[in-house]
């Protein structure tokens, strides 16, 4: 199976969060589109809910909203996802991906929708190290 690497965005507190999502877990993503909302207990959150808001394969090329499927595509873009423009009216080609979540993607980005009882802060506060004396 695949490994996703999940980067969880807190809009109440402006942090992110990173965790990996492997087996079951990341097939709860397969097959979803970018702005679905699921159920993050699959990946440890229970109380939460999440919407995948993007994500990037294992080349780095960047999952654009609005575009069916899951192939590469090579558009034109003026802005947006893939591309800053840095001029007035500037155009380029660029390579860009569907929206459909596969097992090519490496990184899925997500914001949290619903919050759950625990803080995001507690359950990925840095556990800490026994002494050892």
């Amino acid at each position: 199976m695949v490994d996703f690497k999940i980067v969880i965005s807190d809009p109440e507190t402006g942090r992110s969060y990173n965790t990996v999502a492997s087996g079951g877990a990341a097939g709860a993503f397969i097959g979803k589109s970018i702005s679905h909302q699921i159920d993050a207990g699959v990946i440890g959150l229970d109380g939460y809910r999440i919407e995948i808001t993007g994500g990037s394969d294992r080349t780095g090329i960047p999952a654009r909203r609005g575009l069916p499927g899951s192939a590469r595509r090579h558009l034109l873009l003026t802005g947006g996802n893939g591309f800053n423009p840095t001029k007035r009216g500037e155009r380029r080609r660029k390579t860009v991906r569907g929206s459909e979540i596969t097992s090519d993607f490496v990184q899925i980005n997500v914001k949290v929708v619903e919050t759950g009882k625990t803080p995001l802060a507690e359950i990925f506060a840095p556990k800490e190290e026994a002494k050892a004396e």
